[in-house]
């Protein structure tokens, strides 16, 4: 989209949402696509999102992993396909770490083990339900006085040095070279022992009141006679470099982004009002794209009309063929905060498809599972009504694995199995696989619609026919390295002269003395006639069905599907 268009395109939807309704048609705008980052911010802090249950018995345990399944199945259900998960916290995480203790919020108690690992349990349960885990690190904040004071392995108290107090709170101080060494070891913790999908930065930036900061022994250190402003935005930039980096040396799929302030900086027409990403926290996250330090920025833009759609707009126009997907703030759905209405999430979801950004992502999970204002529901009826892809990381590789062989499908009780010999791809990374069907040959696997499954991490699919809208006649399988490359499409079944014609809704002809067979998805029988009343197929259901019809003299011949 060329900037005169994208201008034009802004100019309608700041007048449509500043006056009562969208700021595009909405069939238009709202069309899914195949590739879009569906994520939500899943916060352990506090328990907030998970877990509500303690880990203080092997039931405790128990319940605190069947609370994060459900919280999982519930995301799947809605077709996402990406969970920010809360992985260190204030100074303190969520798994078996040699660096920092586990977090308060899993037993009641500081330091104190589950009696399992919760980040491997999370990384296991997102990827049986397709959905990427990426270990959302809090970076600068340590925490508060009694945050600190529970946990006697704290970094305050074994590298003090590497910390600064500040408004009532330590924080680690990025100028202190040995602050970027310190974070970096943790992501290397992470991604090596753990087959998370990225690494997700949070609070990469100075505090609140930047300016401030007590680190000016520190700029006279390192300063080395630069501008200070410059200099603590140069701080930000070494850690982020130096993880990205050292991620990328480890597993270079892994995707490294962040959440920065939603405002990058005052554009030519519209304020920041003293908030933004690069004067306010120096925090040059439009550099780092730039660089090639980051490969998706989740910006935090929980603002409404003027202060959202323009600066959408400059993140889309800088986001250097990496990924850009806004944080909308849906707790301010909330009555007890700012109660919006609904369609003030809506028109942000159609704008930010119909400029081209990437995706979504929802601050915070409770808010959305919660159908806060009718959200999830409307998610579900309009915007997600189908599975959606992660796309393709392609500056990082972007050669294919080969197709899927000697692929097989069988009848089997009441589902159907589907089998295939596993793909070799050209980087050291596993390959899972995709699940497309349709009524037409060949299935279209650029259709979003015919998505049935976007991440199957076996060579084996089980399909159980449980949604109307999967019921297909023709299905194929395709390869997915883990940079999201996608191989030609394998078929497991095929139009031929011998294949039964789709029929739209109906009966097909009864010829006199013939009997018409009706079998489901799964090939079991549910009916014979010898009837052509149209009352048959309401009775029978939604699904897929088969007809077969049994002449006089016992021969049988397939005569038509169809989809209901």
């Amino acid at each position: 989209m060329d900037k005169r268009s994208i201008f034009f395109l802004l100019k309608t939807c700041l007048i449509g949402a500043m006056l009562t309704g969208p700021c595009a048609p909405a069939e238009k705008l709202s069309a899914q696509p195949k590739h879009e980052i569906r994520a939500t911010w899943l916060t352990t802090l506090g328990g907030m999102d998970w877990p509500e249950k303690k880990a203080v018995s092997h039931a405790g345990t128990a319940a605190q992993k069947q609370e994060l399944a459900d919280l999982l199945d519930a995301l799947e259900a809605a077709n996402f396909n990406t969970v920010l998960f809360q992985t260190r916290l204030r100074g303190d995480v969520i798994y078996p770490s040699q660096i920092e203790p586990f977090a308060e919020c899993l037993t009641g108690h500081a330091e104190q083990s589950p009696r399992y690992d919760p980040l491997k349990f999370a990384v296991e349960e997102c990827h049986k339900r397709g959905l990427e885990l990426h270990a959302w690190i809090v970076c600068i904040p340590i925490g508060n006085r009694r945050q600190v004071g529970l946990h006697k392995n704290s970094i305050v108290k074994k590298q003090p040095g590497l910390c600064k107090f500040f408004n009532g709170c330590w924080y680690l101080d990025p100028g202190n070279p040995g602050t970027a060494h310190y974070l970096s070891r943790i992501a290397q913790e992470i991604v090596a022992n753990y087959d998370v999908d990225g690494i997700h930065l949070d609070y990469i930036r100075y505090p609140e009141q930047a300016e401030k900061f007590p680190d000016r022994d520190t700029y006279r250190k390192y300063g080395r006679g630069k501008d200070i402003r410059q200099w603590r935005r140069d701080n930000i930039t070494r850690i982020v470099r130096q993880i990205y980096a050292d991620v990328k040396a480890l597993k270079p799929w892994v995707k490294v982004s962040s959440s920065p302030v939603g405002k990058y900086n005052d554009t030519d027409r519209y304020s920041s009002y003293g908030w933004n990403a690069y004067e306010a926290v120096f925090q040059d996250a439009q550099g780092w794209l730039e660089e090639g330090i980051h490969d998706a920025l989740f910006p935090m833009m929980y603002f409404r009309k003027n202060q959202f759609y323009p600066f959408a707009l400059d993140w889309q126009e800088n986001k250097r063929r990496r990924w850009i997907v806004p944080g909308l703030g849906i707790y301010f759905l909330h009555p007890e905060e700012q109660d919006w209405e609904l369609d003030e999430v809506t028109r942000q979801i159609r704008f930010s498809r119909g400029i081209g950004l990437d995706g979504q992502a929802y601050f915070r999970n409770k808010f959305l599972l919660d159908n806060t204002k009718g959200l999830l529901d409307e998610l579900k009826r309009h915007f997600y009504v189908f599975p959606a892809a992660v796309p393709p990381m392609t500056w990082a590789d972007s050669i294919a694995p080969a197709a899927p062989s000697r692929v097989q499908m069988t009848f089997d009780g009441k589902s159907v199995s589907m089998k295939w010999a596993s793909s070799a791809d050209n980087t050291q990374s596993d390959v899972y696989y995709r699940i497309y069907a349709s009524n037409t040959y060949p299935v279209d696997t650029e259709n979003p619609r015919n998505l049935i499954a976007a991440r199957i991490g076996t060579c084996r699919y089980v399909y159980a026919p449980e949604r109307p809208w999967r019921q297909r006649a023709y299905w194929a399988v395709t390869a997915v390295d883990r940079f999201g490359n996608e191989s030609a499409p394998a078929p497991f079944n095929r139009k031929d002269a011998r294949s039964p014609e789709i029929i739209d809704g109906r009966l097909p002809e009864i010829p006199e003395g013939c009997t018409l067979i009706v079998n489901d998805a799964t090939g079991t029988e549910i009916l014979r006639t010898q009837s052509s009343a149209t009352d048959i197929l309401s009775k029978i259901g939604t699904g897929l069905f088969r007809f077969i019809l049994l002449a006089p003299d016992g021969t049988i011949k397939a005569t038509g599907v169809t989809a209901r």
